[in-house]
């Protein structure tokens, strides 16, 4: 924990023991309206690593005892950051916020290259460009209002439980061409509290085989739920499964009380931005990260 007695500000790593806090600030940020911004279930999704790893993965801004901003050190030199809403026009948090993530010293960034991901409009966004930070590659947030029922996916879906998993799992190491998401990683992750609110979803085909898979998290009821990460097997591809896995996506959040539904994705991904297009959920302005050159 690090302490500025010129600022009043804590920087923390929450422990174990604090994720609930850190998770808590999260979820009371969450509105309809709001930027893209990090969500309980980026956190959740992390949580395949288990708590301790994704404990350790946290940051926290304090200020009189209150929670002012979160971080989650997701990869190599990525931290994925957000501000409470009263705060992101706050110097004071601002200003502090840059000389921790510029100065390898603070424990938050190392050495070299990195990148900061905070909402659009806030001010440590135009203090970062001040100390040299440039922008990344754009990515598209889409969202889609559930006030409405969803219609029917078409495909046969299933809630993963776990006599599901193995299937879960496959479909997105296939997807994802990547071996890390293991069942052990799956259980973790659903041991943690985030899953509480969250929903793993598996379209099959006529056949029964597994084609696709989506992991879709609430922050609670009336704010916005986010898909993170959906996947469709590459040997099933071309059929509208994504589509499906999409919509039923949709589903699913409204069914636990969502108000919307968001993903994002990177612009150059075409293929995945015109999938949540045709599952009904409307492109948003273009994001970027913050890059610091090494």
């Amino acid at each position: 924990m690090v302490w500025d007695r010129a600022m009043a500000m804590v920087l923390g790593k929450p422990g174990v023991d604090g994720l609930d806090g850190a998770l808590g600030a999260l979820r009371d940020w969450q509105y309809d309206g709001a930027p893209m911004q990090l969500h309980p279930g980026d956190v959740g999704w992390y949580w395949r690593f288990g708590a301790e790893a994704t404990a350790a993965a946290v940051r926290t801004w304090s200020r009189d005892g209150r929670i002012l901003a979160v971080g989650l050190l997701d990869g190599p030199g990525l931290l994925r950051l957000t501000i409470a809403p009263d705060a992101r026009r706050d110097e004071e948090l601002a200003r502090r916020l840059v000389a921790d993530l510029s100065e390898p010293g603070r424990g938050v960034l190392p050495e070299g290259k990195a990148y900061v991901e905070a909402p659009a409009g806030a001010l440590v966004q135009k203090l970062l460009s001040a100390a040299g930070w440039d922008t990344d590659e754009p990515w598209t947030p889409l969202r889609r209002d559930l006030a409405e029922p969803v219609r029917d996916p078409g495909v046969r879906i299933e809630v993963t439980g776990p006599e599901r998993v193995p299937e879960r799992t496959a479909v997105h190491r296939a997807s994802f061409d990547s071996p890390t998401f293991t069942d052990e990683r799956w259980h973790a992750m659903a041991a943690g509290t985030p899953y509480a609110d969250a929903r793993c979803l598996v379209a099959y085909d006529g056949r029964g085989e597994a084609v696709a898979a989506v992991t879709v998290w609430s922050a609670g009821p009336g704010k916005p739920g986010l898909l993170e990460p959906m996947g469709v097997h590459p040997e099933h591809r071309g059929h509208g499964y994504g589509r499906a896995i999409t919509v039923a996506a949709a589903a699913a959040l409204r069914k636990l009380g969502s108000s919307s539904a968001l993903v994002c994705t990177p612009s150059s991904n075409a293929g995945a931005v015109a999938t949540y297009a045709s599952g009904g959920f409307q492109r948003l302005p273009e994001v970027r990260d913050r890059r610091r050159d090494a």
